[in-house]
């Protein structure tokens, strides 16, 4: 099966301790002053979700407007043309955010803002939009956390090229990312190459439920072109290839001067094995490497892991000398979107290699949230999402043995609730299932620090704003502030917002 014994031990001898430790520590309640000096907290969002305006400026297209204006690609049939409107209104919600106490703000810049075609003459208006967004935020205080990627390709990129699907890609990301450098590297000091590339790699490129739409499930009959067994490889290679270029240029030609640090953000669901036998063990693994370790192995070690080798085989790209070479040691942190957790089970029948041939059944396992009938934690809105608040201290300890103790930045996390038009926005604003989630995961990613000895340097909550949540639309609100699309956009913050504000101001 290609995976290794001892990896396996390891696994089970992490979830053996951290069951162990889980039971020994409470906190009962912390604040801003439990965690290190220098800890940094702060709010999380994308351009897609929050800035609207999508024809204003010289903005261009994204694969995101041409998916999201297809019937039937989004739940509610909206498109996020104006979504929360921060485009205009980011002056307004930096004064939220500075009420609120946090120390900085992560947002992407759209690609197509600077580049409308994704290459060939700058759009100076959007170069303005972003200068003055940082200069704002900077000017209370607040320190900007930048993403280059956060899904919305320019559509001119996808009809030259297919995107991501060849490595022109590579040179015009490049191109990209070192004009933000060389325009906002003065005041920008953290920044993220890309948001999720196992998320746009598979729902894509595999699964086809996000943009640009692409899958071969069941001969095409969702998708009209894509090859799910191919295609996500070929898409996370050409990922790691990118961001390693722009690492390299932003190391060699900004950092001496700009002093700046270069990370990528993963979305890591912890995994727990379905029972204690060796199989399920080794396929809790195995799910590990085909999410986390597809992308982290190669930033560390040169290569993808042992399992995907052998049993993607020759649809698995390959790195050349120099290529492992430029790609291994390319990140200064570890962004983690972790949410929740589920269970891993080896998956013995094959039924869904036969079925789907793509990357999903490559890692012969099975994730499921539930065991016997029984969730693994209580449930958030989304259909995915599960509360389960030590699965965070757990992944921190996996990251820390298996990778050598990196710096960690937590660059999302959050639940949401379900956009209930028969509910009053006086009851709306009563998140108590909220404030209790991160009280409960900040108190396991304390523990994970203090008692555990991880490197993890700050934490962001997703998501200041409800907003525009790709394929569920408005139909799920993970923010803080709540939006109320009937008027105007009005924000008023949920009780988070006041939990949030005593936390982080008492030291």
């Amino acid at each position: 099966m290609g995976f290794s014994m001892t990896e396996g031990i390891i696994f089970a001898l992490i979830l053996v301790g951290l069951e162990i430790q889980s039971c020994c520590s409470q906190v009962t309640q912390i604040n801003r002053g439990s965690f290190p000096k220098g800890f940094v907290f702060g709010t999380a969002s994308s351009s897609y979700q929050f800035e609207g305006a999508v024809k204003e400026d010289g903005r261009g297209k994204t694969v995101w407007d041409t998916y999201a204006h297809k019937f039937g690609k989004v739940v509610d049939f909206s498109n996020a043309d104006v979504a929360v409107d921060q485009y205009h209104r980011y002056n307004e919600d930096i004064v939220l955010m500075k009420d609120m106490g946090t120390d900085a703000y992560r947002f992407s810049i759209a690609w197509s803002r600077i580049f409308p075609d994704g290459s060939g003459e700058i759009n100076q208006a959007g170069i303005d939009h972003y200068d003055k967004l940082i200069d704002a935020l900077l000017a209370q205080g607040i320190e900007p956390y930048v993403t280059l990627y956060h899904w919305d390709l320019p559509q001119a990129l996808a009809d030259k090229y297919n995107g991501w699907l060849d490595p022109q890609i590579i040179k015009d990301f490049a191109v990209y990312a070192e004009t933000c450098f060389q325009n906002f590297g003065d005041r920008v000091k953290h920044w993220i190459t890309f948001n999720e590339p196992h998320t746009f790699a598979i729902q894509g490129y595999d699964v086809g439920l996000h943009a640009p739409g692409r899958c071969s499930v069941l001969l095409h009959l969702f998708c009209p072109a894509g090859n799910s067994a191919t295609e996500p490889y070929i898409v996370g290679h050409n990922v790691l290839l990118s961001h390693a270029t722009v690492a390299q240029i932003y190391r060699k030609k900004y950092k001496p001067t700009q002093q700046g640090s270069v990370g990528i953000s993963f979305d890591v669901m912890w995994y727990e094995p379905m029972s204690d036998s060796a199989e399920d063990i080794e396929a809790t693994q195995r799910a590990q490497d085909f999410q986390f370790g597809w992308f982290m192995d190669p930033l560390f070690s040169g290569d993808y892991p042992i399992s995907m080798r052998s049993r993607v085989g020759r649809r698995l790209p390959t790195f050349s000398e120099a290529e492992a070479a430029l790609v291994k040691g390319s990140l200064d942190f570890v962004g983690i979107n972790h949410y929740t957790t589920w269970y891993a089970k080896d998956n013995s029948t094959n039924i869904l290699s036969l079925l789907l041939n793509d990357t999903l059944s490559d890692s012969g396992t099975v994730t499921l949230p539930w065991k016997h009938g029984k969730a693994i934690g209580d449930k958030a809105s989304s259909v995915w999402l599960y509360i389960v608040p030590q699965g965070i201290r757990k992944l921190m300890n996996y990251i820390k043995q298996k990778y050598g103790n990196p710096t960690v930045i937590i660059t999302e996390n959050g639940m949401d609730d379900a956009n209930n038009p028969f509910i009053s926005i006086k009851n709306a604003l009563k998140d108590e299932k909220r404030i209790n989630y991160h009280n409960d995961y900040l108190t396991n990613l304390l523990a994970s620090i203090r008692e555990d000895g991880c490197n993890v340097k700050g934490y962001f909550v997703w998501s200041l704003l409800d907003n525009w949540e790709w394929a569920a639309g408005y139909t799920s609100r993970f923010g803080l502030y709540f939006v109320d699309y009937k008027d105007k956009l009005k924000r008023y913050p949920k009780h988070s917002v006041q939990w949030f504000k005593n936390f982080l101001t008492t030291v």
